[in-house]
């Protein structure tokens, strides 16, 4: 086995929250700076709504010059293992840890959980950024 402890740094971009909105699933930002790259998960529950297709939510995946403004949807050129901005509206496709990694060249990333719909009871939401490729080792 390998050390992964010393070369991965795990950053939460939302907090777990029972979401019902987009405010509650706009991730903070998260800084690249001295990193290579960086794996981006999103953690869905199981909605409290049911969904269909005009109740559901749309994870999306974004990157930035600067940590508070200017975000936009990474291009599927610099995002590897899926498309961008997944459509969750089936209670199949719920609870469902969706990741991509990012390859771009902006500084700041971060995870977009867009509500669609009457989201009365909300869902169980939370993304982290998994840091990696550091120019610099250990990392804790």
């Amino acid at each position: 086995m390998k050390d992964l402890v010393h070369n991965l740094l795990a950053v939460k971009s939302i907090d777990p929250i029972v979401g019902n909105n987009t405010t509650e699933g706009t991730g903070v930002g998260v800084d690249l700076a001295g990193f290579e790259g960086a794996l981006m998960l999103a953690h869905l529950g199981v909605s409290g709504d049911t969904l269909s297709g005009s109740v559901y939510v749309t994870v999306g995946f974004q990157e930035s010059d600067a940590l508070g403004s200017g975000y936009a949807d990474i291009a599927a050129a610099d995002l590897l293992g899926g498309a961008n901005n997944v459509v969750v509206d089936a209670a199949a496709e719920e609870e469902v840890i969706i990741q991509r990694s990012y390859i771009g060249a902006k500084q700041y990333v971060r995870v977009l959980i867009t509500f669609t719909g009457t989201h009365t009871n909300g869902m169980p939401i939370a993304a982290v950024v998994i840091k990696g490729l550091a120019r610099h080792n250990p990392v804790q």
